[in-house]
């Protein structure tokens, strides 16, 4: 397995375009961008909050457990021109099949959302997370102007 970085969303914070996530290692920062929708479903998930009918991310995590399915993680895995490129690894064992691991293209916004409401751990390639600019300032600054900041 490559080197990796753990790291947990730390904030959400409405945009006019969207939403910005910060995700955190205790150390340093990054934001991206999502959309507003996804935003508002894992903020939802970090609260504890259930919807009274299921989700699309609780619709997908129900039909995997359904086939013995789990999420084991998310991995961020590259950026090209602000946008950024996710794996989600799958595990699945039932009585039909053995132990198999899958790797799915993802979103990194859907990858944290279905990571919240499995309480699995998000990940970014070590030589990724390095390259990335700490917003860990702009985060401060944002708190101290009293912005309201989900995911805390």
């Amino acid at each position: 397995m490559p080197d990796l970085v753990r790291v947990e969303p730390i904030a959400l914070l409405p945009t006019p375009a969207g939403c910005a996530v910060f995700l955190g290692d205790g150390k340093k920062a990054i934001v991206f961008y999502i959309d507003i929708a996804i935003g508002a479903s894992i903020n939802a998930a970090m609260a504890g909050q259930t919807p009274p009918r299921p989700l699309t991310h609780d619709l997908f995590l129900n039909a995997m457990e359904g086939f013995g399915a789990k999420i084991s993680r998310a991995v961020i895995i590259a950026v090209e021109e602000e946008v950024y490129f996710a794996r989600l690894i799958l595990e699945a064992e039932n009585e039909i099949m053995e132990r198999k691991i899958v790797e799915i293209d993802a979103r990194p916004s859907d990858c944290i959302a279905l990571a919240v409401r499995s309480d699995c751990p998000i990940y970014v390639l070590k030589d990724l997370w390095e390259g990335l600019q700490d917003m860990s300032s702009a985060l401060e600054e944002m708190r101290s102007k009293g912005m309201d900041l989900g995911g805390e």
